[in-house]
């Protein structure tokens, strides 16, 4: 039997695998979104924030997607840990600045949504008390989801702010009404980071969110529980040192203090120890000499409030 004719690939498709190609070319990082429940105006506004930031998002169908990163993987292997990636409705957005600004700017932009029937909850949703407007027909629609009301001039009112749901909660048909109903808005929906690709390294969005304080931290932590391990241990390294030399110098004050052998860095603590009434008194002298300088300060304050304090015009006609 004759060979079947491969059907040529639709002209916008071959477009498309040449545009990512092209992005995966130049840029070498990509943040993964996941972009369910983003609709298409909120989509074109953000593509306009993103220029600002020389930022391009590219959304499409995930078996183009992998078609375009396979064909690069030629030219550059590094992408090839991009096909375990693309996966949901995703898109790319592709970079060469920082990832970080990148990202809190996706996160960022939401829009408020109603609540759908089958929707699931994002947060806890609460109706709050409040006179809603509407007719006492309407109490045992309250009452189906168990919301205690009352009649006020004509019209229901809430008694109190009611739990309505729980994070994780399916939105019933009943709920996503009165919700809209009372004009409540629920949900946010935006782009959302799941992945990062920074030339050939994949790693977790919270990482970007990591500071360097929080580094200086856990480096902090680390060399600590170096030092009390390695100590505990008896081996001396280099986060060792500085306790091992603060220990010596603690058991050579102590031989100097009890042998009274001459050391300079000793002779506080001996005259202390031959007279404790000097720990009360240094204490006391402190304290005048703290409470002296507060008082200086606070009359210094007061006479230049009285110096810029301008003169009554009775008392400056007079000076005059």
């Amino acid at each position: 039997m004759p060979e079947k004719e491969k059907k040529p690939y639709k002209a916008h498709k071959v477009n498309y695998v040449n545009q990512m190609k092209t992005l995966l070319a130049d840029y070498k990082k990509i943040l993964f979104v996941n972009a369910d429940n983003v609709g298409s105006s909120q989509m074109s506004k953000l593509r306009i924030k993103m220029r600002e930031h020389d930022a391009q998002l590219l959304m499409g169908k995930n078996t183009l997607m992998k078609t375009a990163i396979k064909q690069s993987v030629d030219k550059n292997p590094k992408l090839k840990v991009l096909l375990d990636k693309v996966v949901g409705n995703c898109g790319l957005v592709f970079t060469n600045g920082n990832l970080k600004d990148l990202k809190k700017l996706i996160t960022e932009d939401k829009v408020q949504a109603a609540a759908k029937p089958g929707s699931i909850a994002q947060k806890v949703i609460v109706v709050p008390a409040q006179n809603t407007g509407m007719e006492p027909t309407k109490t045992s629609f309250f009452q189906a989801l168990d919301i205690q009301t009352k009649i006020t001039r004509g019209t229901v009112e809430i008694v109190n702010n009611t739990t309505l749901l729980q994070p994780g909660d399916k939105v019933g048909a009943s709920q996503a009404q009165l919700l809209s109903l009372l004009k409540i808005y629920p949900f946010e929906y935006g782009l959302k980071v799941y992945s990062v690709y920074d030339d050939g390294e994949v790693y977790d969005p919270e990482v970007l969110d990591i500071t360097e304080d929080d580094i200086a931290n856990l480096f902090f932590e680390g060399t600590a529980e170096l030092a009390a391990l390695s100590l505990e241990l008896d081996i001396t390294n280099e986060a060792t040192v500085p306790h091992s030399v603060a220990n010596a110098f603690k058991d050579i004050l102590s031989i100097a203090v009890e042998t009274d052998y001459g050391l300079k860095e000793a002779e506080t603590v001996k005259e202390f120890l031959k007279d404790p009434s000097k720990f009360a008194t240094a204490t006391k002298t402190e304290e005048k000499t703290e409470e002296k300088a507060e008082e200086e300060e606070e009359e210094e304050e007061q006479q230049q409030q009285q110096e810029e304090e301008p003169l009554p015009q009775g008392a400056a006609s007079a000076a005059s």
